[in-house]
């Protein structure tokens, strides 16, 4: 149950999008009560949007859920607290994308209540384990998000991560969680935890999947106010360099220790330079967030809900939230102050490093343990997730091998904002900084079209989905396979969508040489200003080709044919 399998299993005819959701539907009575549901859509609602749903949209008959802290229209949101129950009528903006792209949704999962906790035991509906030994905890707060993933039942998920919710569950259950820079997932319709931190964020079977849905889901919403568009981003030319612990702190777990220590050797390995620095502000930064003012922003979200019914409210959650009312402006303007310091001490560490290359979590625990020390043990969790969101940084987490008990561990990349794209090219291996070359492709080059894998192929990294400058017109050229032609008119022009990729310099040439006449390399304008190096026509070449400038692409080109 993988994107990938899926869709090769989708476009060969070996399995149709009603076999899919039947297959779904069928493991998850065969699984029974475990934890992982809050609410599954009707089967056959879910056939009848499959038999509707277009067969060339890039997620067509993939299965995935969402956190019941996510809204979708029609069904109940609880956030894992029945009493606090409504049904939206408008789905989330992330889910709405998803849903447009062909992705079927299959129901809404469990989680610790009001997304408060990192490990999957604060709920009503039923402690959801650990996929590898269930005497073990799969992590919080998006628990049944991962879980859903892990044990086959969906293909791909949408979690949370204000604190460290969508990496901790994948590390535990040896999945890829991505926690995209703030503000680049739009978080309208989403029940907050810390409004001014939380992230929607992506849990996958590999990296490449993520970044999938990632392009899919990372629009700018302009009727959220955290959301941000992603800038313009440029080549690199210089060897990466991954941050590691100058002193690493694992709770006396020597497997997760070995493991870490394993996953630096193989980045070693791979080419990347290892340098240790001084994680101790990062850590402080870590504690403002359940030791400062931020717990009266979770007070500012259910608060006054907990307040008049704290008999329905899980005992925990309920003495960490109500803590808010006790912080004052006073509080508040001390952690601020107090974290500016601390992002200034952090400030220099990324003049050095490209990324920190750290354990997602220190160790993990049996549920039972976790049940009779609820805060102790969940606060050591959180060692390395804690202080991402406060800082504005971007985050990866990465299965890193086995425990010898079988249990899962994971490590986490993690950057500065927006470098989202650069962790995932890090840890795909790809080593995306010797002399990497932005190219724009505008036709069969372009993700899901025949000949992007001349770009994969030669370890091309996807920077950006943008448009030109609105000075280009586009033209379907007679060739096989179909290719359009570009050609900048200044006058008559429009803006046409291209894919920016950075190519390492070294696979530049053999890329050059299956380029075909009519088509070249030139450098093209982009929507921001900027120009890079991108594919162009020759003139000549268009007397016959048929204009589809209107199209503002190639991939719509394509559909509206």
């Amino acid at each position: 149950m993988t994107i990938t399998s899926l869709r090769q299993a989708l476009g060969d005819g070996s399995t149709t999008a009603e076999e899919v959701i039947n297959g779904v539907y069928a493991k998850i009575a065969e699984r029974g009560t475990d934890g992982v549901w809050i609410f599954l859509r009707d089967q056959e609602e879910v056939l009848r949007e499959a038999a509707l749903s277009d067969p060339s949209l890039p997620f067509y008959g993939v299965p995935f859920a969402v956190k019941d802290n996510i809204d979708v229209a029609g069904l109940p949101t609880t956030a894992a607290c029945p009493a606090f129950s409504y049904v939206p009528e408008q789905s989330a903006f992330v889910v709405d994308l998803l849903r447009k792209a062909g992705a079927l949704l299959i129901g809404k999962t469990n989680m610790d209540q009001f997304a408060t906790g990192l490990v999957g035991t604060r709920t009503p509906y039923g402690i959801c384990r650990n996929v590898y030994d269930p005497a073990y905890i799969s992590g919080g707060s998006s628990s049944g998000s991962a879980v859903a993933v892990a044990a086959g039942l969906v293909a791909f998920s949408l979690g949370t991560d204000t604190a460290g919710s969508g990496r901790v569950p994948a590390a535990f259950n040896n999945l890829v969680g991505l926690k995209p820079s703030r503000g680049l997932l739009s978080v309208r319709g989403v029940v907050p935890a810390c409004a001014s931190l939380d992230c929607v964020s992506i849990f996958a079977h590999s990296v490449k999947e993520a970044l999938d849905i990632f392009e899919i889901t990372s629009r700018f919403d302009d009727q959220d106010p955290w959301s941000r568009p992603m800038p313009p981003l440029h080549a690199r030319g210089k060897r990466i360099c991954l941050g590691v612990p100058e002193c690493a702190e694992f709770f006396g777990d020597s497997e997760s220790e070995r493991l870490f220590q394993e996953e630096i050797e193989r980045m070693r390995v791979r080419g990347y330079e290892i340098v240790p620095i001084n994680l101790d502000p990062f850590l402080q930064t870590a504690r403002l967030l359940y030791g400062g003012a931020w717990v009266a922003e979770r007070d500012h979200a259910v608060g006054e809900f907990i307040r008049n019914n704290p008999d329905q409210v899980d005992s925990t959650v309920r003495s960490i939230i109500t803590e808010g009312p006790r912080k004052s402006a006073m509080d508040a303007f001390t952690g601020l102050y107090e974290l500016q310091r601390l992002k200034a001490a952090t400030a220099p560490v990324w003049d050095n490093i490209d990324a920190l290359l750290l354990p997602t979590t220190p160790t993990i625990y049996r549920v039972q343990e976790v049940l009779a020390d609820p805060v102790g043990l969940n606060s050591r969790l959180g060692t390395y997730t804690n202080f991402v969101n406060l800082l504005d940084l971007s985050a990866l987490a990465i299965p890193s091998g086995f425990r010898k008990n079988g249990l899962p561990f994971g490590v986490t990349l993690v950057g500065p904002a927006f470098e989202d794209r650069l962790l995932a090219a890090i840890a795909s291996g790809a080593d995306a900084c010797r002399g990497m070359i932005p190219l724009a492709v505008v036709g069969a080059h372009l993700s899901g079209q025949p000949l992007n894998c001349q770009l994969t192929e030669r370890g091309a990294v996807l920077l950006q989905i943008t448009t030109t400058a609105a000075h280009y017109r586009l033209y379907a050229l007679p060739t096989v396979p179909p290719k359009p032609g570009l050609v900048r008119d200044s006058h008559h022009g429009a803006t046409i969508e291209v894919e920016v990729w950075n190519i390492p310099v070294k696979a530049l040439g053999s890329f050059l040489s299956l380029i075909p006449h009519p088509l070249g390399i030139g450098t093209i304008e982009l929507m921001d200003g900027s120009w890079v190096k991108g594919f162009i026509c020759e003139p000549e070449a268009l007397a016959d080709a048929p204009e589809i400038t209107v199209h503002g692409g190639w991939r719509n080109y394509l559909r509206d044919r």
